[in-house]
């Protein structure tokens, strides 16, 4: 009997209003993920501002993480959270209406998709930083193998497709669904206590400066060398992820020759594979350790990211995508596990802020590089994106491995 108990050991009531509302907006964001791209794609076929439209979504990483994490510290997370969803239904909204109004141009869905980023700042982090007070650590990777599933299941098998899907028939239909769908979730968050997600003293104004803190928050990143070097390691990768996928839209449309109603289905073997690889995780940490299962995590993703550059067609492409959604679940379950660890919660919010900044925030510069090389050949920003993150992954592999989780 004492060996089932692990396994039927509830992750809390909070835990799982949490990831209830992350269901039904991570099937939001799919509908976002198909729609966004497809819309701007009718607007222009220019490489460079395809991929600046694409980055839109995490230039906020860039310019607010760090004071958005370390106010996150400080307010209620719960109500963020209610304001965030609001925020993001109105976006849909005004897309829709735009559409409908016949007066959508490229700039007004950049100016959109960059408020929706902003919302992802707060939402994101504000989800993190509480993941770490709910659960406890053997709890980890089951919570996180959680989201990543829901973020799967909703956003890749089912938003993404259907998103494309609709979009076909009516520009406007996806982004009405957007706005229903976040409404739902703004229900769900508004059921948790105003006090499960932190401690009352946490969110008080009665602290020092919100300058003190940010300054403190990266003298603490700074001094933890191992941390430090995580956060640049996966940056640099990110960097040459975001080069890859800056004009993915483009690639799969016009060099793969995929029809706008079949965009989102391509998109479903990726999704398998994040499917299996965030089942697999937690399996595979308690195997062969966190640290290890880490190590290979990150060269698997990044040779799956090249082979797909290297694609020869749609058949080849879905494969090499179902390898990458594999071994990027894995990655994304096993770090923030890993930074879980390491972080004290009650500074999450701006360690969280700070290591975004550096590794999503260089994002929109890479995809501007992306954008360029699209201009000479479609494929070459997956081709040259792929190989730099390969060379980074494996030189780094070693220093992973050697993290105490």
């Amino acid at each position: 009997m004492s060996s089932s108990k692990p396994a039927a050991e509830t992750l809390g009531t909070t835990f799982n209003k949490i990831w209830s509302a992350a269901m039904v907006s991570k099937f939001a964001d799919g509908l976002v993920g198909a729609a966004i791209p497809l819309l701007a794609a009718s607007l222009t076929r220019d490489p460079v501002l395809i991929a600046i439209q694409s980055n839109m979504i995490m230039l906020p990483w860039l310019l607010f993480a760090i004071p958005l994490g370390a106010l996150l510290d400080r307010l209620n997370r719960r109500f963020v959270m209610l304001l965030v969803q609001l925020t993001r239904v109105l976006i849909g909204a005004t897309i829709a209406e735009l559409i409908i109004t016949n007066n959508i141009t490229l700039w007004a869905l950049m100016l959109l998709t960059f408020i929706f980023g902003v919302s992802e700042v707060v939402y994101d982090t504000a989800t993190q930083s509480t993941i770490p007070s709910l659960l406890k650590g053997h709890q980890l990777e089951r919570g996180n193998s959680r989201m990543q599933i829901a973020d799967t299941v909703m956003q890749s098998f089912v938003g993404v497709p259907l998103g494309a899907f609709i979009y076909a028939i009516y520009s406007y239909l996806p982004f009405v669904g957007i706005a229903c769908f976040y409404v739902i979730a703004i229900g769900l968050v508004t059921s948790i206590s105003k006090t499960a997600m932190q401690d009352d003293d946490s969110y008080n104004l009665a602290r020092p400066a919100l300058k003190t803190e940010i300054i403190e928050g990266l003298k603490y990143l700074w001094n933890d060398k191992v941390l430090f070097r995580l956060v640049l390691a996966t940056g640099s990768v990110g960097f040459f992820y975001a080069m890859g996928q800056a004009t993915l839209v483009l690639f799969i449309l016009d060099h793969l020759h995929v029809s706008e109603a079949l965009y989102g289905w391509v998109m479903v073997p990726l999704a398998i594979g994040s499917l299996v690889g965030a089942f697999a995780s937690p399996k595979l940490s308690a195997r062969f350790g966190r640290s290890k299962a880490l190590s290979y995590s990150l060269p698997g993703a990044s040779i799956a990211l090249l082979a797909a550059g290297l694609s020869p067609n749609v058949y080849f492409f879905m494969i090499a995508s179902t390898f990458h959604g594999f071994f990027i679940a894995q990655w994304n379950i096993l770090l923030m596990s890993t930074y879980h660890g390491m972080i004290p919660n009650e500074i999450f919010g701006r360690i969280h802020g700070t290591r975004r900044t550096l590794v999503w925030g260089l994002m929109p510069i890479a995809g501007l590089i992306g954008g360029l090389l699209g201009r000479i050949d479609i494929t070459l920003p997956m081709i040259v994106g792929g190989v730099g993150a390969v060379i980074i992954a494996v030189s780094q592999s070693k220093f992973i491995r050697s993290i105490r989780s």
